[in-house]
This record gives structure tokens, sequence and C-alpha cells, in this order.
């Protein structure tokens, strides 16, 4: 049902192929993608359980730090299991409505993320540029509000996407969706209709929540730096510093392959189809699987209780 003179009204259902061009290795594309699946759930898991176990890092930072790790098992469990159902199943149909409830989470989810991330930026801002106003302007009450808004935000600018094309797009042109999971630029794309619009909508929510973050994260970087320079002691800039390590890290690599990801799927004809699904599958997978090893790694506070757990064990 492919042709092109050939229409379907509203299908019930759509097929996922996963990877075009790579079909025949998919199954060994999906033992590395179930092993980092399985590496961000026991990370993130075990980041949340050290953030929830120890009074002493119930502060705005690790708060948040566990709302990106609840955001990241929610993110990859969205797009995982389909995938690996696709890769090694051939479990490829999908119902359309599961398809943009699918659609739905994950760029709801991506964009809670990204509202996330400059939570922590703002929060390490006034750490360390207004140390003794911290505890008074990041209150519990302060990041619960926080914590709604960015929830809230991410939902009610995705949400149009779907409304327009569960009520503007009636007729497709076929049900294949070339790609592993449902994204909303390769669902719009099968459309026999004008999608103008819908692509209109994409870009505006993509520019709105990446824009506005991406400025206020910078320009927060950028005031923290200019502080930690004027420090007097070497040994408070490296302290202030290395606070900031593990978010920059996270940051720069999230935005950077969700830019490379979002700029290929509307502007990279020229780049083989199979390169571009496999690197956005990619990016989906690689933010929950980094972020507990880079903060794991990077921030003193959680290494020190990560310490104290298994050296706990070890003694019994």
């Amino acid at each position: 049902m492919s042709i092109s003179n050939v229409t379907i009204f509203m299908p019930s259902v759509l097929t996922l192929i996963g990877i075009p061009g790579l079909e025949s290795v998919q199954y060994w594309i999906g033992i590395p993608f179930c092993a980092m699946y399985l590496i961000a759930l026991i990370g993130n898991f075990f980041l949340l359980i050290i953030i929830i176990s120890e009074h002493s890092l119930h502060q705005p930072m690790y708060i948040f730090l566990g709302m990106l790790g609840v955001t990241d098992i929610a993110l990859s469990t969205s797009i995982v299991p389909k995938m690996l159902g696709i890769f090694w199943f051939h479990v490829t149909e999908i119902n359309f409505d599961c398809c943009l409830l699918q659609m739905w989470l994950i760029h709801t989810f991506q964009c809670t993320e990204s509202g996330i991330l400059l939570a922590m930026a703002l929060d390490r801002y006034v750490a360390i540029c207004y140390p003794l106003r911290h505890a008074a302007i990041f209150s519990h009450q302060l990041v619960t509000q926080i914590a709604a808004m960015v929830i809230l935000r991410a939902a009610i600018l995705v949400t149009p996407c779907l409304v327009l094309i569960k009520l503007r797009l009636q007729f497709y042109h076929t049900t294949v969706i070339s790609h592993s999971y449902c994204e909303h630029m390769a669902v719009v794309k099968l459309a026999a209709e004008n999608i103008r619009v819908n692509k209109i909508c994409g870009l505006f929510v993509a520019f709105t929540i990446a824009g506005l973050d991406i400025t206020l994260i910078t320009l927060s970087y950028i005031e923290i730096f200019i502080t930690v320079f004027r420090l007097p002691q070497k040994e408070a800039r490296l302290k202030a510093f290395n606070t900031c390590v593990a978010h920059i890290c996270v940051f720069l690599q999230f935005y950077s392959l969700g830019f490379f990801s979002f700029f290929a799927h509307r502007f990279g004809s020229h780049i083989p189809p199979y390169i571009h699904i496999l690197f956005s599958s990619t990016y989906l997978l690689v933010p929950p699987f980094l972020n507990p090893l880079v903060y794991g790694a990077k921030t003193k506070q959680i290494r020190v209780h990560m310490v104290k757990i298994f050296s706990s064990k070890n003694l019994l």
C-alpha cells in the first residue's frame, strides 16, 4: 500500500521496520541497546535509592538529580522494550493510538529532561553566585513548584503535536514507519495531506524548549565561570568548578546529540536512513545510560555514599 496514488484512511495499525537497510543485523544491534538499557535502569535506580535513603542528600541539587533519574528510566522504558521486540522477535506492528502515545511520552520526557537540566543549572548559579541566599531561594516549596512547572510545560507543549496528527491527518500514503520507534516527523511524513502546520508545530516546540533552556543554561554557566574565576583562592575555584563538571558533561552530550538528530531528520536528506535511525535511537539511550555514571563518578557526595553502601555489603 505504499504506491503513490493509493491512500489509506485512518489506519488502525502501523508498522515499525526498525533500522532500514540493516534488518539482517538488527538482532545483533539489539544486544548493545539492551545492555545500555539495563545499565541505565540499574544505575538510575541505584542513584535514586542513594538520594532517597541519605537524608543529607535531600537538597535541591540532588532532588533535581533524582527527577532526572526518574525521567531517564521513563524515557528509556518508553522506547527500548518495543525496539527490542522489533529487533529480536519481529513484532513490528503497533496500534495507531499506541504509536501516538509512545510519541507523546518520548517527546514529553525529552522536554522534561531539558527542563530539569535548566533547573539544575539555575540551582548551581544561585549556589555559587549567591551562596548565602541559596537555602532561602531554593526552598522545598520552590523545588516542588519548579518540578511541577517542568512537567506541565513539557506535557502542554507536546500535546498539540499529538492532537494535530489525530485531527488533521486522515489519509496516509503508507502505514510503514522507517524507524525503530514512533517519532513525530517519522509519523507525520506518512500522511498524504498537507503537513506544513504539523512541521511548524514541531519546530515551535523544539525551538521553544531548546532555545529557551540552552540560552538560560549558557548564561547561568557564564555567570558561574565569571564568579569562580574571581575567587581569590585556587582551592575554592577548583571546589566550585568541580560541583559543575558533571552538569556540564550531561548538558553537552544531551544537547549536542539532540541537535544532530533533530536537524538530520528534517534537513539531512543526504544522510543514509540507517545512520540517522541508528544515531537517533542511540541518542535517546545515551543520556539515561551515561547520566548515573557521570554523576556517580564526578559528584563527591554520591561517590562517598556509593562506597559506604558497597563497603557495608562487603563487611556482611
